[in-house]
């Protein structure tokens, strides 16, 4: 079978690769050894933002349905139908890249995918039987698997990554939590929400270290008034299982030994190289690309987790886009710079651009706005009054130079930031943009306002 791109991987980089080359008019096939949609649809972004709704609602009435009025008999929940409900919405999102595949003319071939060399894919299907495919150009779209912590292997029963962590069969007791990135912050307040002992262990000195540091230690302080033991500064220093789950040694303030029935290992991920064709590769074990997603290998492109950070679906959409445009258009490519990061735990935590540890770094000179949703009129109406929105300004000249959000809906109000950044907006355009009332949003120009002294509900 003749192409005009092969693409082998169907998550957020290669089916929106796929999908983008054939709006282009060229003839597609999109390689994907399980389903469409990758991790993202299937086993990641989707179905974890389901069980986290589940958890939010469960959480609210749990613990303060007195405050709305409410009150129950008794109040519970069936964990099967919680996980079952997941995987239903997993499976439609996954079922809607199938009908995108067919609206577009993209031939989806299920199987694992090889790179023979340049220009050829072998694909080993379902039945054993393997089907040859030729195209002038590539995609590598394979994407990242759980890393495990060295000396302590997956299980699949009381060592798990975040792909059994969606599946579980019942409800842990307890579990440890290696790791306080956004996978292992999420799942810890997932689990702590339906009842289930948790302890969050993280290397760094807090949770969420990649993100602002005011913003990290107010999770944090969320996270333990929900009852979550948060232990940063630690490291594992040693691991165990045994017949009745995980012996954990950690190392902080003190030494410690945890003990648990479940332990979820979310410190990283791994690159999933196809088989093949050797190319280069990053000192970091990830697919070495020129300025125009290229490989070592001409012809043969990757995009998304296989080629490093940031891992995140909607940067490997974004560079498969940029990649197939690259390849088939007079466009020229442009590499991820300015993207939004999102944890949707509760209290949620989104961010743009630079943080305040990043600006210092940097040298640069700036000024700092910060707005509490406790001095929100539509924060306090829904009682969601944690958290609050932080801007950083450069000087002389006041344009944004990054946006931090801590609270209820803070990755959807974290676009207007992102698009501010892209335009090089300023305060001044920002605080003359009017933004409605009561919206949780009005914390972005009051933040705006504080920065120099405008602010007027502070």
């Amino acid at each position: 079978m003749s192409y005009d791109l092969i693409v082998i991987g169907g998550g957020p980089a290669g089916y929106v690769g796929a999908i983008r080359a054939a709006q282009l008019g060229k003839r597609v096939a999109c390689v994907e050894k399980e389903r469409a949609g990758g991790t993202c649809l299937n086993w990641g972004c989707i179905p974890t933002k389901s069980l986290l709704r589940n958890a939010e609602l469960f959480h609210l009435m749990k613990h303060r349905a007195e405050e709305y009025g409410f009150k129950f008999a008794s109040l519970d929940f069936d964990w099967g139908k919680v996980i079952q409900r997941s995987r239903t919405v997993a499976d439609k999102n996954a079922a809607g890249i199938e009908y995108l595949f067919k609206k577009n003319k993209v031939d989806y071939v299920r199987g694992e995918g090889a790179l023979d060399r340049a220009g050829e894919v072998t694909v080993k299907l379902a039945d054993g039987q393997t089907r040859k495919l030729a195209a002038p150009k590539i995609l590598l779209a394979t994407g990242v698997v759980s890393r495990p912590l060295p000396g302590f292997p997956f299980n699949g029963t009381t060592v798990i990554g975040s792909r059994e962590a969606l599946v579980l069969a019942s409800q842990p007791k307890d579990i440890i939590i290696i790791g306080a990135g956004a996978i292992g912050v999420e799942f810890a307040y997932f689990f702590n929400a339906f009842g289930t002992k948790v302890t969050l262990v993280e290397m760094m000195p807090n949770i969420l270290p990649l993100e602002d540091t005011e913003a990290s230690q107010a999770l944090e302080k969320a996270f333990v008034r929900q009852g979550i033991k948060v232990l940063t500064g630690t490291k594992v220093v040693k691991a165990e299982t045994g017949a009745g789950g995980v012996t954990i040694t950690v190392e902080g303030n003190q030494v410690e030994t945890l003990s648990a029935g479940l332990c979820l290992v979310a410190i990283g991920v791994q690159p999933l190289m196809p088989g093949g064709a050797s190319l280069k590769l990053t000192p970091r074990g990830y697919l070495e690309t020129d300025a125009r997603y290229q490989t070592s290998l001409p012809g043969v492109y990757a995009a998304g987790d296989i080629i490093g950070p940031p891992l995140l679906a909607h940067t490997a959409s974004y560079e498969a886009i940029q990649a197939v445009e690259g390849m088939f258009t007079q466009h020229v490519p442009k590499k991820v710079e300015l993207f939004p990061s999102c944890t949707y735990s509760q209290p949620q935590v989104a961010s743009v651009g630079l943080t305040e540890r990043a600006a210092k770094e940097k040298g640069l000179k700036f000024r700092v706005g910060k707005f509490p949703f406790s001095a929100s009129g539509k924060a306090r109406a829904v009682g969601e009054v944690d958290g609050f929105v932080k801007l950083l300004f450069g000087e002389p000249h006041g344009e944004l130079l990054g946006a931090h959000i801590v609270g209820a809906e803070a990755t959807e109000m974290i676009a207007e930031l992102g698009l501010a950044l892209t335009l090089e907006a300023t305060h001044e355009e920002i605080e003359a943009s009017i933004h409605a009332h009561p919206t949780l949003s009005e914390a972005v120009h009051e933040a705006t306002g504080q920065a120099f002294g405008t602010a007027i509900h502070l």
